[in-house]
C-alpha cells in the first residue's frame, strides 16, 4: 500500500512537472482577466509584477479583456442546451425509451442547476483555454430511503484545467489516454465525510485571489490536503481499469473504475472535456485571453504614455537656471494659477517647455489596436456596449452584423454543444448501471404517465441518437417568430387537425416556456399559445 502511495505521487509530480509551463500561462491569463495586468513570469518561474522604471510613470489599467469575456459568456448563455433523445427506430419500445431517456437527463439537469454549471464551465474555456466536466454517481443524493440511507443521483461537477492532469499532453481528446489524474484539495472534514477516513492535512499549493493588485497566484491553505484521484483505462490485464485515491499518505481506495460509461458496456473515465478553441498536438486547448494579451499589454502602454503626454502639458515642465529659484517649493507646490515666481536676480527667468500638441500617433495606435481587439476576439462595439448608432446602419446591416457575430462564435458553440451531448451520454448510462427499477418507474409515472413496470435493462444509450436542440444564438423575437410559422404551417397537430399536449410543450420550449402547465382551462386553447 505504501509503495502505491509513493508511486502515485510521484507519478503526480511528474505530471505537474510537464505542465508547469501551462500552469503559469493559466496564471498570466486568469490575472488578465482580474484586472492584474502587470503580471509578468519572473525568471524563477513565479508570478510577479512589472515595476514602475519612474516613480512618475503611469501604469493604469484599461480592461477589455473583461468585458470581452463578458460579451461573450452572455452570448453563449443564451444558448438553447436542452438534449432531446431520438429513438433508433420507429418502435414503440424503442420511442418509450427515447422519450424516458429525454426526461432523466432533464431530471440530471435540474437536480444538478447544469445551466450555471455550464456558464461556470464555458467561463474557464474562454479563460483559460480547457475546462472540464465530471459526472459521477453520487451515494448520498436522490431520495431519502431510509434515515441516513439515500437511492443515490447524477452528480455532475465542473473542474477548471489546473485540477486535471493527464498522462500524455499531445492527446487529441480524453479517450485517447492512458490514465488520467483528478487533484483537488479538500478539507480533512471533508475528506472524512466522503470516505470515512481522517488525514492529516498538509497545506498544498492552490489557486488563490486576493490582494491590492487582485492578483491570482498559487498559495497555501492550510487544514487541506491534496487528495490525488488517478483513472487507469482498461488493459489486458485490468479490463475494468483501475482508480486509485490517495490523500497525504493515506489510500483511501483502489479497485476497479466503477463507472460503465463508455459503449459495449465498457468502464471509462468520468470527464467530458470542453475546449474554447483545439490547439494541434496539445490535450489542452487556446482560451481566447491568451490571444488578447499581447494587445491588451500594448494598449496600456500607449493610454499611459498618452495621459503622460497630457500631464506634461497641463502641468508644465519648467526650465530654470541652476541656484536661480526654490526648487523644493516650486516641486512641492507646482505652478498656481496667479502664483508670483521669484528667482535670482541677473538670472533668466524661467519658463515652461512647450511641447506642442498631442502626436497623432497616438491616436492612430489606439485606434488600430481596438480594432485589433475585434479582429481577434470577434467581439465588436455593437456586443461590448450594445448600442450603435442607428443614423449609421439599416435594419438590414444590423441583421448582418448579428449574424456575422454569431459566426464568429460558431467554433465555440459547437464545441459547448459536443460537451452537452456527452454529459447526456454519460447520464443516461449512470441512470442504467446504478438507479433501481423502482427509482425509474417513479420518475416514468410522474412524467409519461404511464403505468407499466420499467426496468434499467431496456435503458441503452447506445440505441439512442442525441441531439442538442439548436444552439444558434438568436433573439427571443426570432424565437417567436419561428414558433408561429411552426404553428401556423401545422406542423405540430394531428390527425384530427387539433395541437397535441406534445405539440402545446415544444412550442412552450421553443418559447422559453419549459415550466408553464397545461392546464385543465388552456389545454384546448389554442388561442393562448398564438
Amino acid at each position: 500500500m505504501k509503495k502505491l502511495v509513493e508511486e502515485i505521487k510521484e507519478d503526480f509530480y511528474a505530471r505537474a512537472e510537464n505542465r508547469k509551463d501551462l500552469e503559469r500561462t493559466w496564471l498570466i491569463c486568469m490575472n488578465y482577466f482580474a484586472g492584474n495586468q502587470y503580471a509578468e513570469l519572473m525568471p524563477t518561474g513565479a508570478i510577479g509584477r512589472t515595476e514602475k522604471k519612474y516613480p512618475w510613470q503611469l501604469t493604469s489599467v484599461f480592461n477589455h479583456v473583461a468585458p470581452i469575456i463578458e460579451s461573450r459568456l452572455a452570448k453563449f448563455g443564451k444558448m438553447q442546451t436542452s438534449v432531446t433523445c431520438l429513438p433508433a427506430s420507429s418502435e414503440i419500445k424503442d420511442v418509450l425509451v427515447a422519450k424516458f431517456s429525454t426526461r432523466l437527463i432533464k431530471n440530471a439537469w435540474e437536480e444538478n442547476g447544469f445551466k450555471k454549471m455550464l456558464d461556470e464551465g464555458t467561463f474557464w474555456s474562454e479563460v483559460c483555454g480547457t475546462a472540464f466536466y465530471k459526472v459521477c454517481w453520487a451515494k448520498n443524493k436522490g431520495p431519502l430511503l431510509t434515515e441516513g440511507l439515500r437511492d443515490g443521483d447524477v452528480e455532475i461537477s465542473v473542474c477548471p484545467p489546473y485540477e486535471i492532469y493527464p498522462d500524455d499532453l499531445s492527446a487529441s481528446d480524453i479517450n485517447a489516454l492512458g490514465s488520467i489524474m483528478h487533484v483537488k484539495a479538500y478539507s480533512t472534514d471533508a475528506v472524512e465525510k466522503l470516505w470515512g477516513v481522517r488525514v492529516k492535512s498538509d497545506d498544498p499549493s492552490v489557486m488563490r485571489f486576493g490582494g491590492k493588485a487582485n492578483a491570482v497566484f498559487s498559495g497555501t491553505k492550510e487544514g487541506f490536503v491534496l487528495v490525488i484521484e488517478r483513472y487507469v483505462a482498461p488493459t489486458a490485464d485490468r479490463p475494468n481499469g483501475r482508480l486509485s485515491v490517495v490523500a497525504g499518505e493515506t489510500l483511501l481506495y483502489d479497485g476497479d473504475l466503477p463507472y460503465v460509461t463508455e459503449k459495449d458496456g465498457e468502464r471509462g473515465f468520468p470527464f467530458v472535456k470542453q475546449t474554447s478553441a483545439p490547439v494541434p498536438a496539445s490535450f489542452f486547448g487556446s482560451g481566447l485571453v491568451e490571444r488578447l494579451v499581447p494587445i491588451q499589454r500594448a494598449y496600456n502602454e500607449v493610454k499611459n504614455r498618452k495621459h503622460e503626454f497630457f500631464n506634461r502639458l497641463t502641468a508644465g515642465v519648467v526650465l530654470a537656471e541652476d541656484g536661480s529659484v526654490d526648487v523644493d517649493e516650486l516641486d512641492e507646490n507646482g505652478i498656481s494659477p496667479g502664483k508670483v515666481i521669484v528667482y535670482r536676480q541677473g538670472c533668466n527667468p524661467p519658463q515652461m517647455l512647450n511641447f506642442g500638441s498631442v502626436p497623432k500617433e497616438f491616436s492612430e495606435e489606439e485606434d488600430r489596436l481596438l480594432k485589433e481587439f475585434v479582429s481577434v476576439s470577434g467581439v465588436n462595439d455593437y456586443m461590448t456596449m450594445g448600442v450603435v448608432n442607428s443614423s449609421n446602419y439599416s435594419g438590414t446591416a444590423l441583421e448582418l452584423l448579428t449574424e456575422q457575430n454569431n459566426n464568429r462564435l460558431g467554433v465555440t458553440t459547437e464545441n459547448i454543444k459536443a460537451a452537452v451531448k456527452e454529459i447526456a451520454w454519460k447520464i443516461v448510462r449512470l441512470y442504467k448501471q446504478f438507479a433501481t427499477d423502482e427509482r425509474l418507474n417513479a420518475l416514468q409515472n410522474g412524467y409519461l404517465g404511464e403505468k407499466d413496470a420499467f426496468s434499467r435493462s431496456e435503458l441503452g444509450a447506445d440505441d439512442i441518437v442525441f441531439d442538442v436542440q439548436d444552439a444558434a444564438l438568436v433573439t427571443a423575437a426570432e424565437k417567436r417568430n419561428i414558433a408561429r410559422q411552426i404553428y401556423d404551417m401545422n406542423l405540430l397537430t394531428g390527425a384530427d387537425g387539433n395541437l397535441s399536449d406534445e405539440g402545446k410543450r415544444k412550442l412552450l420550449t421553443l418559447l422559453g416556456c419549459e415550466g408553464f402547465s397545461l392546464t385543465s382551462e388552456n389545454k384546448n386553447n389554442e388561442k393562448t399559445l398564438k
